[in-house]
């Protein structure tokens, strides 16, 4: 009988790597074709991970709790007799793209064992891949000491996780200079280490006192994983952010106007979030350049209009379901997929092409009274609109008899942008014609 190497799956187009919750099937265990053989969990998405093919489980390559990097084989199927019998079809890459990593993991395991000696240690036979070698000559860790870290790898190998918490953890959490920090031998491949380059370690975290009446809470799994997001965002671009306060009367207006009509007509709640997709949707095509991730010195422009909302879980923790090509809907398209997504997060039912694809991102701090932010860009994006409380207040108008002070609704909007690409002309315009879209809502238009 043939085997099959089942894969770690990619989850989205930032995503490098997630962890296993649970293994729902035990070796030995027969499994049919799209059955859930374990569940995975990434900072953005919990997912099931069926099996394409029909047959035995023989041997789970991890355990719970570990993290695998993409494309990864985490078990191996013995395919059963029927599936084996079935005509042959043509190897995916999926499955290819395991052997051709062992083969780098095998060149570059060879080149460590064949360099000279790293900091006086000779004879490892241990294995530490190109990041774990590169982290530990960054915060200066010998191989004395790397040799004494416990892997929580397969078959004790130390993954980024492991190191990151000795460098976190020795001497509380501050790096004590060492003689002769590890260095990466010259000949070692490059491509295995594209994936998780972005996740450099940020500074150790400083000690934190504790009195007898604190409450040491941990974090939950997805806070962890996001909180490694936030730190790599903020250390992959550098952050500006732009302000504007926009007069949404008209808006609120139509809104209160149109609101029940549209529910009795659509079976569906119309809030201002769809209202503010639409005109965002309509600056990115004036600014298209706002609707871009970068990939080294690489500029890549995206075709497709898809925007992100930040929402927040029952749990407190925020998740960023996408509109996908915005642009192409009209308003109530766009209500009923915002209204779909939002009660789909928060009964915890997203799909992971549901959070995957964005190309821009909004988040309402409003939503919490809450006059301005200065979101976080959500990797690999290179921009994010916040959109404050809505308020009424004075505000001076001009009209055809003069100026005149009226009382309207005033709402702020703040946009983080990565400074890499986008500078402040490009920022404060996409910003400013975000708003003059906003204020220039027909209150007659139908609903």
């Amino acid at each position: 009988m043939s085997e099959f190497q089942l894969v770690m799956p990619k989850m989205g187009e930032s995503i490098a790597e997630a962890t296993i919750i649970k293994w729902l099937k035990n070796e030995g265990d027969v499994i049919a074709i799209d059955e859930t053989v374990l569940e995975i969990a990434t900072d953005k998405v919990d997912s099931e991970v069926p099996s394409p093919k029909a047959g035995i489980l023989v041997k789970k390559l991890y355990k719970d709790g570990d993290v695998i990097a993409v494309n990864m084989p985490i078990a191996i199927i013995e395919l059963s007799v029927s599936a084996s019998a079935a005509p042959a079809s043509p190897v995916t890459p999926v499955v290819q793209a395991p052997k051709i990593v062992t083969q780098i993991e095998a060149t570059v395991n060879t080149a460590i064992n064949t360099a000279a000696p790293v900091s006086g240690v000779a004879g490892s036979n241990k294995f530490y891949s190109p990041l774990v070698l590169n982290i530990a000559r960054e915060e200066n860790v010998s191989m004395s000491e790397l040799e004494t870290i416990a892997g929580s790898g397969n078959e004790g190998r130390v993954t980024k996780r492991d190191i990151l918490n000795f460098v976190s953890n020795r001497t509380g959490g501050i790096a004590q200079p060492v003689a002769a920090p590890v260095s990466m031998p010259a000949a070692i491949p490059t491509p295995i280490i594209e994936a998780p380059k972005t996740a450099t370690p940020a500074a150790p975290a400083a000690v934190t006192s504790v009195s007898g009446g604190d409450e040491i809470i941990e974090m939950d799994r997805m806070r962890k994983l996001i909180a490694d997001h936030m730190v790599m965002s903020k250390h992959t671009s550098p952050h500006v952010t732009s302000f504007v306060e926009a007069d949404v009367t008209n808006m609120v207006l139509w809104r209160e106007k149109n609101k029940k009509a549209f529910e009795k007509r659509e079976g569906e709640k119309i809030t201002f979030t769809p209202l503010f997709i639409e005109c965002v949707a309509r600056a990115i095509k004036d600014y298209p350049m706002i609707n871009c991730s970068v990939s080294g010195t690489n500029i890549i422009k995206k075709k497709n209009i898809n925007i992100g909302m930040a929402a927040a879980l029952p749990s407190g923790n925020l998740i960023v379901p996408v509109i996908k090509n915005a642009d192409t809907m009209n308003l109530i398209g766009i209500t009923k997929t915002v209204n779909d997504l939002a009660n789909r997060a928060r009964a915890n039912q997203l799909k992971p092409d549901d959070i995957s694809g964005g190309t821009f991102t909004i988040t309402n701090v409003g939503g919490f009274g809450n006059l301005m932010g200065t979101p976080i860009i959500n990797q690999p994006q290179v921009a994010i609109m916040a959109t404050g409380v809505i308020k009424k207040k004075p505000a001076v108008m001009e009209t055809e008899f003069g100026d005149v002070i009226a009382i309207r609704h005033m709402m702020f909007l703040s946009l983080s942008y990565d400074h890499r690409v986008v500078d402040g002309s490009l920022g404060g315009s996409f910003l400013r014609r975000v708003a003059d879209y906003m204020e220039q809502w027909d209150v007659n238009r139908e609903s």
